[in-house]
């Protein structure tokens, strides 16, 4: 697909909002846009999350949720993004749920209304999901307030790829081969040196990835 004059929007949370570069022109959908001659949309709010929170988060911009949101974005892309995960995992009290769920008060459930909901709203448009990139420590369980829910981020992974497959949406996995590992002292270094938010030089590398992926839709 050629990207040239299409229409993009990109839903997300703090990276996608632009935390850890140093200018918006610098986040990835940013480059994508300059690069590609694409016209693009950041929709990205920090610390959103998949799912509903149960408890309402200190910050209230953190519960505003990516399937709230998803309406909201302008209603004439050529292309949807969606990049997210991280902080469902992170600091999400949301349950994971099962595979039956569709309310966006679990995880697996929001992952379906989410999908279904920009697949209703974009009819004609390409809808193509980004998994969470690695981060420090994301092979450490999380429980939070999640009773019984003992998992990594690799969990939420693996449940964005099963639910975009019952929907035939393409995924491009960052977790699996964006190149990026900060568990590795030289990788988050030169690539996010916080563990979480790339920095100019992992964005670059983002919007690479995603735009010769895009293409290939």
């Amino acid at each position: 697909m050629e990207l040239k004059n299409k229409k993009i929007n990109f839903l997300g949370d703090s990276i996608t909002e632009g935390h850890g570069t140093s200018a918006k022109d610098k986040i990835y959908w940013s480059l994508i846009g300059k690069n590609e001659g694409a016209t693009v949309r950041g929709y990205g709010i920090g610390g959103t999350r998949f799912a509903k929170q149960t408890k309402p988060s200190e910050n209230p911009l953190f519960d505003l949720d990516f399937c709230t949101r998803a309406v909201e974005m302008d209603p004439d892309a050529d292309i949807v993004v969606i990049f997210g995960g991280t902080n469902d995992y992170g600091h999400g009290d949301a349950p994971i749920g099962t595979p039956a769920d569709r309310t966006n008060d679990t995880f697996y459930g929001a992952c379906h209304q989410l999908f279904t909901t920009l697949i209703e709203r974009y009819p004609q448009a390409v809808i193509a999901v980004m998994t969470p990139l690695h981060r420090t420590g994301d092979d450490i369980p999380h429980l939070g307030n999640r009773i019984a829910d003992t998992v990594t981020l690799l969990d939420y992974v693996r449940i964005i790829r099963e639910v975009a497959e019952i929907y035939s949406l393409p995924v491009l996995d960052l977790y699996a081969s964006s190149g990026i590992c900060p568990s590795v002292t030289c990788h988050r270094e030169a690539f996010v040196p916080d563990g979480l938010h790339p920095n100019d030089a992992g964005h670059e590398i983002i919007a690479r990835k995603l735009a010769n992926f895009l293409k290939t839709l």
